[in-house]
């Protein structure tokens, strides 16, 4: 079984990688002609372009990012006729893979989306959405659904536990799926994220996530411009992974911390540790996007997100820059009903005991001593506006409740971060 990886580059798709799996091995190489022409467009972050010929089992980690999950991997498993487990994974990909999140696509998922639009007929041309119509599920909405499964709207290509779908708006206002609506007529791509069931506590998460993101951008953690609205119980939150602009489309890179770090499958849990010397082998400035790693944990820990797997943060390639992706997938995961553990922490690297004051975290950190100290002070600095956050979050629509629970680890961190003494020079 093999298949073939494209990229988006100078608004075209071009043939990139070759990957066969055989009895469990997968070996895989760049085409020739695109080492060759390309040396600069990697298909993941980690890998460089080359003529090597790799082999992984069962398959490269950078693939993991383009696997169906969730409702659309159910409706894949099911047209495919193939039970769920590892071993479907690649069968997914080769059907799924037509339109996923960054720039990297698989040539026969996008023979197997156009084969099931021609059994469908009725699927072209049809008029677009409103958000209304998604909010209340209308009959247009479901009869979209029936017509184009989970190919039309290009769920296959979000990963996650909560329904979500991939839309893109076109010149009139409305909403299409986002595989259905050409680069030309696009003015805006969404994800349009649902509750994750419908009890009363997925649509209080779903409801004050967009309210937390507000926050995040208050207190100057890197955010989309455009952050997410609320509709009814839909979250529509803009891509930051497209760029819509004069008729043409770009397509960024964007892939997993997971991937960054080799990990296959879906339940590995890394130390924060290893996270951090993943991404700082591959971002423009590691120092930088430490501090911001940092950051965005100290608002998990205050806020109480503990859904921080390492498929919950992302790397993505702007005008030739590496850095962390905007925040995303960042809500009061504690009120949650499957009661969702923090699954990444700081277990030192020597003694593997997990650390949880962060004196002894920026101790264990290895980085130059002069950054260590830049660490520190900016980190006391930050203190003063999560001493602030009781109001901040007020101010940006966060439930009551929330906060009242929120404010012993909002005392924690404060004193955690006021304590964390410069080091001498």
């Amino acid at each position: 079984m093999d298949c073939t990886l494209q990229i988006f580059l100078d608004d075209r798709w071009v043939d990139c990688t070759e990957i066969e799996l055989n009895g469990g091995l997968c070996q895989w190489n760049h085409l020739v002609e695109y080492a060759i022409e390309h040396p600069d467009a990697p298909v993941s972050l980690a890998e460089p372009v080359d003529l090597k010929i790799r082999e992984a089992r069962p398959l490269p980690a950078f693939l993991y990012d383009l696997v169906p999950q969730g409702a659309g991997r159910r409706f894949l498993l099911g047209e495919l006729e193939l039970p769920d487990g590892a071993d479907a994974d690649f069968p997914l990909i080769r059907a799924g893979a037509f339109n996923p999140v960054g720039r990297i696509r698989v040539a026969e998922a996008v023979e197997y989306f156009e084969a099931h639009v021609e059994r469908h007929p009725d699927a072209r041309g049809l008029p677009g959405l409103r958000i209304d119509d998604v909010v209340v599920r209308s009959e247009e909405f479901k009869e979209r659904l029936f017509l184009h499964g989970m190919l039309g709207t290009g769920t296959t290509g979000v990963q996650g536990a909560a329904p979500k779908y991939l839309l893109t708006r076109d010149r009139a206002g409305l909403l299409h799926g986002d595989a259905v609506l050409p680069d030309a007529d696009a003015t805006q791509h969404f994800i349009a994220k649902l509750p994750r069931g419908n009890r009363p506590a997925d649509e209080k998460v779903l409801r004050n996530e967009a309210a937390y993101m507000r926050v995040a951008a208050a207190l100057d953690i890197r955010t989309h411009p455009e952050l997410p609205t609320l509709h009814g119980d839909v979250l529509l939150i803009p891509r930051f992974d497209r760029v819509a602009r004069n008729g043409q489309v770009a397509r960024l890179h964007q892939e997993s911390v997971a991937s960054i770090l080799g990990l296959t499958g879906f339940d590995l849990r890394p130390s924060l540790f290893e996270v951090v010397s993943g991404i700082r082998k591959v971002v423009s400035d590691p120092a930088a996007e430490t501090l911001e790693f940092i950051k965005r944990d100290v608002l998990n820990l205050t806020m109480r997100n503990t859904d921080n797997h390492a498929r919950n943060t992302a790397l993505q390639l702007v005008e030739g820059r590496v850095q962390l992706t905007p925040l995303f997938d960042f809500a009061p995961m504690y009120l949650d009903p499957e009661l969702i553990p923090r699954a990444l922490r700081w277990y030192h690297p020597d003694t593997r005991i997990e650390l949880t004051d962060w004196a002894d975290v920026l101790a264990a950190l290895r980085v130059p001593d002069r950054e260590r100290r830049m660490l520190a002070g900016e980190l006391r600095r930050f203190a003063g506006q999560i001493e602030r956050l009781p109001d901040t979050m007020a101010e940006q629509g966060v439930d009551h409740d929330i906060i009242e629970f929120l404010t012993q680890y909002v005392d924690t961190q404060v004193r955690q971060l006021k304590a964390l003494q410069p080091l001498e020079a």
